[in-house]
């Protein structure tokens, strides 16, 4: 576990010296924050009875998600693992007395900490200081310790369902296929796009039993209150079944493609 701190320390250490890039972010995320939210309540106003979420709890939805939104982001990858898998580097790499598997685990979790420590407060601070109806409202005591515990294993099951992105670049001469495509999935079936309650009936219901729900569709319906309760406690459970399930399949097929490892020369 030492060696696993400490790769976490390095790699956040590293992900905080991008301070231009965070404030880059910000602004963007600011900008989308007001668009999205005035999307919604362009719609809501129309006719709020066929509205399928109440307009406060989608506010909140936009900007938590914005806010935390580098926690989340399906199309954020470590090119540098894609790269040592395909320019052979991973040769040096299993000759240290460390678990593949962990360390790019590790290195994942780090990368997206050190992001959303740059950018989340600043973000959270200006939305708790608007006007309504775009004002951010925190939830009560119990629903915010539901939202964080949830929203730390949302972040773990994306990392999880990554990882087996970068272990199908063992398979492949070129991830980029893959890893469009499965960004592209993961964003509309997490709810990145629209919440999930906004989905047709059949798609909701097929979206709501795959591992894309136990992403940020998880914590971000639990803090803004559409998931609460007893509910919010079962979608908890929802996503530790698929974090398990994850990480189980991605270090079986990491044991696999190990075991046929060949690198340029032998």
């Amino acid at each position: 576990m030492t060696v696993y701190a400490s790769l976490i320390k390095t790699r956040f250490i590293h992900g905080l010296q991008y301070r231009a890039a965070a404030i880059a972010g910000m602004t963007t995320q600011y900008a989308f924050g007001f668009m999205f939210i005035s999307m919604h309540l362009a719609f809501y106003k129309a006719n709020p009875s066929a509205y399928p979420m109440d307009i406060s709890h989608v506010v909140a939805y936009v900007w938590i998600q914005q806010a935390f939104l580098t926690l989340y982001m399906t199309w954020f990858y470590e090119y540098d693992i894609f790269a040592a898998i395909t320019t052979g580097q991973i040769a040096y790499d299993l000759t240290r007395p460390i678990d593949m598997y962990g360390k790019w685990y590790c290195q994942c979790i780090a990368s997206r900490l050190s992001k959303a420590l740059l950018r989340s407060a600043p973000i959270l601070l200006f939305a708790f200081l608007l006007p309504p109806p775009y004002k951010l409202v925190a939830p009560e005591p119990g629903q915010l310790a539901l939202f964080i515990m949830s929203a730390a294993l949302a972040s773990c099951v994306v990392i999880a369902f990554q990882m087996l992105v970068y272990i199908s670049a063992f398979y492949i001469i070129n991830a980029g296929g893959v890893r469009l495509m499965s960004a592209v999935l993961m964003d509309f079936m997490a709810g990145a796009t629209i919440p999930l309650p906004f989905f047709p009936d059949r798609l909701r219901a097929v979206a709501e039993v795959l591992p894309f729900a136990a992403m940020q569709n998880a914590p971000l319906r639990i803090y803004s209150g559409n998931i609460y309760g007893v509910n919010a406690a079962k979608v908890i459970l929802f996503q530790l079944f698929w974090l398990t399930a994850l990480i189980i399949a991605g270090r079986l097929w990491m044991s696999k493609a190990l075991r046929k490892v060949i690198t340029q020369g032998g």
